[in-house]
């Protein structure tokens, strides 16, 4: 079994109303119907920084290893970086949540002219859970993505073929 430690981030299925909601948000991003609509960056002890509708805060969770897909050994990460992801993480503590990425991501992949679209995905004023979870990792020096993307440019779905990915690739 592979060790959690703080700076990893977890997927997670989120049912009922709002998990439907991300669904048809990541499905217009492209993403499929996905079963993971929820990313959260782990801080240790059990703690989890969130991105939740009323500003990102930490949350408990009793069993580490009953929910969840883990990056834990499929991205690489030093002591530092992960220092740097948690304080990160902390940092952003509050940053309030915008349904509304969704559709300016949307946008973005539909190739939709709209106004300042790139400086409104890059803001990290506002954030869902795998902008979040990529804007700490960024800000340890960790890049999870090198594909020219924007930076914010990122939804569960996103992080979920990554981690398949590398899933696959370490299997191999």
């Amino acid at each position: 079994m592979v060790e959690h430690k703080p700076g990893d981030f977890r997927l997670m299925k989120i049912t009922g109303h709002a998990g439907r909601a991300i669904r048809i948000g990541q499905w217009l991003n492209g993403d499929g119907y996905g079963d993971y609509q929820h990313a959260q960056v782990y801080l240790g002890d059990t703690r989890f920084l969130d991105a939740q509708p009323g500003g990102a805060s930490v949350g408990y969770y009793d069993n580490l290893n009953t929910v969840g897909y883990w990056s834990s050994g499929l991205v690489p990460m030093t002591d530092e970086q992960r220092d740097k992801i948690h304080r990160a993480a902390i940092g952003y503590i509050g940053t309030p949540y915008a349904f509304t990425d969704y559709f300016a991501l949307a946008s973005h992949r539909l190739h939709i002219p709209a106004p300042h679209l790139d400086k409104y995905i890059r803001s990290s004023g506002h954030m869902i859970c795998s902008q979040l979870v990529d804007q700490c990792c960024l800000d340890g020096g960790v890049h999870l993505f090198n594909d020219g993307r924007w930076s914010g440019d990122v939804t569960p779905g996103d992080l979920w073929k990554l981690l398949e990915g590398k899933a696959y690739a370490a299997s191999t």
